[in-house]
């Protein structure tokens, strides 16, 4: 015996709204993906040039032949101001045409550019003298001179080279006679400042969570995570502004240091800037552990501590992991809190109570003022593409070997 069926009943009935909604997920996870790509193949072709005027030796400037080591050295004294008119603006004394006693002793910007005892006095009130004056020369040479087109062919400014050793030097001083790219400097400065907001902002983002997930009373809870991950949005010149005005002058007076805006002033702006990730990213993952692990814990006898730091903080260590991950790529990327807060000065020191200067206060300082298409200007695209392929790195090795492996470890796989 047959049976029939209702198609009905079967049948998928589409629902526009989902589809459309669906839809428009695919295409906006598209989009930020291909954004990233166009930001990627960007800022390494504008860093591309650096390279290929790079040398792996000094560049030497030679010298003239027969020149000694003082012909280089012009003293001030020796400098004497350039006079463009010998013929007119002299010392010598006066011809013939032009009395002694009215030949001019010195330059007056208000004196006319010429002198021509023939000229007419209409000539003279209309103001129509020629810039220079060549007795010899007839009137359609002089109309000629007065009117030729300026050709445009100035010589081109050669490109400078930078060589391997000034890239990887220690001087950055790109505004000189002899421009110097080193960004060791720079690279000291962003480790200095970031190692002090991990070892500020990570215990605290961790230690707030850990309270907040098995210690805090829930309307407790409702208050603190909230309110910290507000903390988030605040505006970075918010936050470099307080610690320009606050906590520098703070530091320097319990330390007793020479310097208010330093490493340290700037790695706490950072650190300040990093607790809400950490916080944030750390509750979630002890909110995810099973709560089996916490009554057993309890169970054998463990206080609530000993159970938060011995049992569910090691299991959600894949998680804690991740978030000190993100803290470093956002404390190693901050531009205005570390430009306001670390003094802003290149100085090649370990020391954390010296002002210094990051890569992306570097960009960000420098980046408006820059001469287009020059060395200078493709030095900062590559600290650009430096800071992109550090974050890019560490927000892969986040997704791919926390959330993948160690998870798969702890949860016995």
């Amino acid at each position: 015996m047959e049976q029939h069926i209702d198609k009905s009943l079967v049948r998928k009935n589409r629902r526009w709204g989902e589809w459309l909604i669906e839809k428009g997920v695919a295409f906006v996870a598209s989009l930020s993906i291909i954004l990233i790509f166009i930001i990627f193949i960007f800022v390494f072709r504008e860093a591309m040039p650096l390279f290929s005027s790079m040398s792996l030796e000094e560049p030497t400037v030679e010298a003239p032949s027969g020149a000694t080591p003082k012909d280089d050295v012009v003293p001030n004294e020796d400098l004497t101001p350039e006079i463009y008119n010998p013929e007119v603006y002299n010392l010598a004394p006066a011809s013939a045409d032009v009395p002694a006693e009215t030949a001019p002793e010195s330059y007056d910007p208000n004196a006319p550019e010429s002198y021509d005892p023939n000229a007419s006095a209409s000539d003279a009130s209309s103001g129509s003298t020629p810039e220079s004056y060549d007795p010899n020369a007839s009137a359609e040479e002089t109309s000629t001179q007065e009117s030729a087109p300026v050709t445009g062919d100035e010589p081109a400014i050669e490109r400078e080279n930078v060589s391997l050793a000034n890239i990887t030097g220690t001087n950055w001083q790109p505004v000189s006679e002899k421009p110097k790219y080193g960004i060791s400097t720079l690279l000291i400065g962003t480790a200095k400042t970031t190692i002090v907001a991990i070892l500020f902002g990570a215990p605290l983002g961790i230690l707030a969570a850990l309270y907040s997930a098995f210690f805090a009373k829930k309307w407790l809870r409702e208050i603190i995570k909230p309110v910290i991950e507000i903390l988030a949005g605040f505006p970075s010149v918010v936050v470099g502004f307080f610690c320009l005005m606050v906590v520098g002058s703070l530091v320097q007076s319990l330390f007793g240091l020479d310097f208010r805006l330093n490493s340290f002033v700037g790695g706490i702006g950072l650190g300040i800037a990093v607790i809400p990730i950490v916080f944030t990213i750390t509750e979630d993952a002890l909110s995810s552990v099973p709560r089996a692990l916490r009554e057993a814990s309890l169970a054998v006898g463990a206080t609530e501590w000993e159970t938060a730091y011995k049992v569910m903080l090691p299991a959600a260590f894949p998680g804690v992991f991740a978030a000190v991950l993100l803290g470093i790529g956002r404390a190693f990327g901050e531009t205005m809190i570390a430009l306001m807060a670390t003094g802003n000065a290149a100085l090649f020191s370990f020391n954390i109570f010296d002002p210094a200067r990051t890569f992306a206060a570097t960009i960000g300082a420098e980046m408006g003022e820059v001469v287009w298409g020059s060395v200078h200007y493709n030095m900062l695209f590559f600290l650009g593409a430096i800071l992109f392929v550090f974050a890019f790195g560490l927000n892969t090795v986040t997704e791919l070997f926390i959330k993948e492996r160690l998870i798969k470890k702890f949860h016995g796989n």
